[in-house]
Parts: C-alpha cells; structure tokens; sequence
C-alpha cells in the first residue's frame, strides 16, 4: 500500500484461527497480501469458545505477541453469538475493541436486550470501542440450496429497499455507544448504506419503519458455519 494511503486509512484484518502458531501465520500473511509493515487493529473472528482463543497457546497470545512487536495496533474480538460472550472476553483480557450483533429485531428480544445492555456497561467502563454487526440483515434465506436464487453474497437475507436501508442504519446509529458499523457484506448495497449515514432518518420514523418490516427476524437462527 503506498505510504501516503496508508497514513490516511484505519487498516484493521482478522483472524478466525484459535491456535496461537495458526494465527500467527494468519496475521503474517495478511500483512504480505495488504503489503503493509503493521495493520491498526487485529480482530480474532467469530468467537465462540473462549477457552481456546484466550487460553495457553491460543489466538490471543499470538496477537498480544504481534502488538508488542509491532505488527498490530489494537486487539480486538468479534462473534455472532450472544453479547454475554463478548462481555466474558472483556473480563479475561481488555480487548480494545469488540464487534457484536445488533439490531432492531434483535432489540425486541428481552433476554439478548439484556445481555448487551450488561456488554454496553462494561465496554464504557474499560474504555473499549464497540462496533456491531447485521445492521441491514434480514433473516436466513430461505430453506433450501442456500445457493440458489441468492441476490447478494452474504449468508443471510438483506434489505435492499432504500426506506429500510435508512431505517436500520439510522436505527443503530441512534445507540451513541456504538462506534462504527462495518460495511455491508456486498459491494451492490454499499451506496445505499453511504447514503443512509448522509440523510440519517429521525429514529422515530425508523422504529415504525422496521416495526412494519414483514418476514424481518434474527439471521442467527442457524449460522451456516
């Protein structure tokens, strides 16, 4: 990456391997393909078994190792399951940044509600940054050849009208404790995520909006992988 780019980007990759000696092979060669010395944040990917990433010899230790030589910035820890598991990271080890799922329809749950409310709390009291994933998710496609019939290269139904673009970015924009969202797992809805950050809808509109949205419901009810 040209020196005077990389100055001006954020840089942030992941591991999704829990053996420390895996991951560590892992961040070395993301840092060959993006042709960078150092990237600002490492995230250890979809974790659901803390022990093996966080114990002897796991992920954690490798990027511990790759920050003190310089090679990351920050650490940081991301999942699809429950918040609570997040929030049991942040007790074993003050990960810089933790990436979880949130939503609308994931709001209306009262026990998943709960949990990240108790993720919230700890986050502001350790300082972390708190990002979150699925904003403009769906549901699951349908059953069947998961394949086929797919309009978009995500595992999981999106909306791809622009009111419920808007309204579900506005909607997790609206919690002043997330800050960032990623983008939107396919290049063709990137501009309408863009666009849904520069004409933010007020978020009572966007309750209404999402309260009437049919067939929307978690995409975590079965995780094809």
């Amino acid at each position: 990456m040209d020196g005077g780019m990389r100055d001006r980007v954020f840089l942030s990759t992941k591991t999704g391997e829990r053996d420390g000696g895996l991951a560590r092979r892992q961040i070395e060669s993301s840092l060959e393909r993006l042709r960078v010395d150092n990237v600002d944040l490492i995230q250890l990917h979809a974790i659901g078994d803390l022990d093996l990433a966080t114990g002897a010899g796991g992920a954690l230790e490798a990027a511990i190792a790759t920050r003190e030589e310089g090679l990351v910035g920050a650490i940081g820890i991301t999942g699809h399951g429950a918040p609570a598991t997040h929030l049991e990271a942040l007790k074993r080890y003050p990960f810089d940044t933790v990436l979880t799922p949130w939503n609308y329809v994931l709001s209306r749950d009262e026990g998943y509600r709960r949990d990240y409310e108790a993720l919230v709390e700890e986050v502001k009291r350790q300082d972390a940054g708190l990002m979150t994933i699925k904003t403009v998710s769906k549901r699951n496609w349908p059953e069947g050849d998961p394949l086929r019939d797919q309009k978009y290269a995500t595992w999981y139904e999106l909306f791809n009208e622009r009111e419920k673009v808007r309204a579900t970015v506005a909607w997790v924009l609206s919690h002043e404790e997330v800050t960032g969202i990623p983008m939107v797992g396919d290049v063709g809805l990137v501009s309408l995520v863009i666009e849904a950050d520069e004409d933010r809808m007020p978020l009572e509109e966007a309750e209404g909006v999402l309260a009437r949205a049919p067939d929307y419901s978690s995409p975590f009810v079965s995780i094809p992988f």
